[in-house]
């Protein structure tokens, strides 16, 4: 975010910058956005323009600190999201038949991926277990995703079967299409299901079984913090946690 920031402000020194560009900047940053990343975006930037008053010029005025930022930008209330269990997942996908429905699904599931780097994710992307993401969300030029070898000898195989190279799309659908699929999927076994809950249930999964949080954050998820991580994994159900306390010492 700090290199678009630094892209679009790139002329000019950053005490001329306005609490009115920042906000102009940051509305044009988060279109489309949930309001607990623009919350998190416009933290960042403000920690950026504190780090520069604090190190290097103590005239600096923030122009984040503006009563009006910190009103539109604050923190939204966070939803309480329902983490499936692993055999509810597992059922969903072996009870999918379509090749493709299923492998998309196993994406998500099995390698913490979103629905939208599932359908960007082209031919030439795929490397033995390694899936590499073009332009993510993070504002990198790349990043890395490592699925199970099962999964991507399938994929591999699928990609195969329909001379798929280079740039070429595996999954040529709308994010709408890829909804509805997954929306099909959850009344296989009756639950409700979301693109998204597949990514927490791989994060979750992970962590349950014993995967160090750092992993789970850096390898699986690909947040920049840990405390982006903590959100994702779930609560604690109580069937869950007697289940725990029984392995432990019953």
């Amino acid at each position: 975010m700090l290199a678009k920031f630094n892209e679009h402000f790139a002329k000019r020194e950053l005490e001329s910058v306005s609490s009115e560009e920042v906000l102009s900047f940051l509305v044009g940053l988060n279109d489309g956005c949930n309001q607990l990343t623009k919350h998190t975006r416009y933290s960042y930037l403000k920690a950026f323009f504190n780090f520069i008053r604090n190190n290097l010029d103590e005239q600096l005025q923030n122009p984040c600190d503006s009563p009006m930022l910190k009103k539109l930008f604050k923190p939204g209330k966070l939803g309480r999201w329902q983490i499936h269990e692993k055999e509810t997942i597992d059922e969903i996908i072996f009870r999918t038949t379509k090749v493709r429905n299923r492998l998309m699904l196993e994406l998500m599931a099995r390698g913490g991926m979103r629905v939208g780097e599932v359908l960007k994710l082209a031919a030439m992307d795929v490397e033995d277990q390694k899936l590499t993401i073009r332009n993510p969300k993070s504002g990198k030029l790349s990043e890395v995703v490592f699925i199970p070898k099962k999964l991507a000898d399938r994929l591999k195989d699928y990609i195969r079967a329909r001379g798929m190279e280079g740039d070429q799309r595996i999954f040529p659908i709308s994010y709408t299409a890829a909804r509805v699929m997954v929306r099909k999927a959850d009344t296989l076994v009756g639950v409700h299901l979301r693109p998204h809950d597949l990514r927490r249930h791989a994060a979750t999964y992970a962590s349950r079984s014993g995967v160090p949080v750092e992993i789970v954050s850096k390898v699986i998820l690909r947040h920049a913090n840990l405390s982006t991580t903590q959100r994702y994994l779930g609560k604690v159900s109580d069937v869950e946690a007697v289940r725990w306390i029984e392995n432990l010492y019953g």
